[in-house]
This record gives structure tokens, C-alpha cells and sequence, in this order.
């Protein structure tokens, strides 16, 4: 796992560095995807999330879900085109969950990419996804994350 100020970056996940995002390959041809750690420190405590529904079709680019904390509202938004085949209903019931455990339980949608697996090689390994998560950070002057109680990655 890499680290970078206090933010917690898993070795098995992609990531997408503008949107802010991570994708966890299932396996079966599917993604999980969610907010990093580095989002979810910079939103604060989540409030309220709102993922799209199965069956739902997405371009890249574009929202797979929106989130409300006490400092933001805006879209979480998927690095490949596909189609949302589940949904996180406990991002939605117990929104925190996107802070107390972003890569584990707080992911928010699954995707069946429309390229398949070439959208997902497509994204950020750990590496190199610290690299330019480093200079994003400098860039935007964001300062370490911040866990709160419970946090669990």
C-alpha cells in the first residue's frame, strides 16, 4: 500500500487521478468503483450519496452518483463508459461509510465497462497513480488526510 501524506493508496486498485476515483477489478468482467481517500478528506464528512441505478448506461465522464458533505456537492464521476450493473445501497443508507472505509465497504457503484478490460488497464497503477496524486495534491495546496474514528481504508 502506498502512502502519501497520510493518504492511504491500495496496491490492488487503478486510479484515476483527475476524477479522484479508484476501480477494483472483480474478476468477472466487472468494477467496483469509489471515492479515494484523498475525496473523501477533501469532502469531508459524507452526509449524503447517491448512487445510480443498475441497468443505468454511463459514458465516461460522467456521474455514476452524487455526493453531499458539509463543504461539497458534486458528482463521482467513472473513468470508462459502461453499464452500472449494482449499486452500494449502504453508500446511500449510511453515507459515512465513504469515509470510514473507501475502498472496502464505502465502494459506490459496479461497472461493466463497454471496452472491457482495456478501460480498466486504461487507469493508474498504485505507482504511478502516487506520483501524480503528489502533484495534484501540491498543485491544489491539499494538505494531509485526515481519518476519522473507525477508518478502516
Amino acid at each position: 500500500m502506498a502512502e502519501l501524506k497520510n493518504c492511504l493508496l491500495p496496491d490492488d486498485l487503478r486510479y484515476h487521478v483527475e476524477f479522484n476515483v479508484w476501480a477494483r477489478d472483480n474478476g468477472d468482467g466487472t468494477y467496483d468503483l469509489g471515492m479515494t481517500d484523498i475525496a473523501q478528506t477533501m469532502a469531508g464528512a459524507v452526509i449524503h450519496c447517491r448512487p445510480k441505478k443498475a441497468g443505468k448506461a454511463v459514458k465516461a465522464g460522467k456521474s455514476v452518483a452524487t455526493v453531499e458533505s458539509g463543504k461539497w456537492v458534486g458528482p463521482v464521476k467513472t473513468p470508462f463508459a459502461g453499464m452500472i450493473v449494482a449499486r452500494n445501497d449502504a453508500a446511500e443508507t449510511e453515507p459515512a461509510i465513504l469515509n470510514k472505509s473507501p475502498y472496502r465497504e464505502g465502494w459506490i457503484v459496479r461497472i461493466e465497462p463497454a471496452d472491457g478490460a482495456a478501460a480498466y488497464e486504461g487507469l493508474l497503477a498504485v505507482d504511478e497513480a502516487a506520483a501524480a496524486f503528489s502533484e495534484y495534491m501540491t498543485k491544489n495546496e491539499l494538505g494531509e488526510c485526515i481519518h476519522c474514528e473507525g477508518f478502516d481504508g
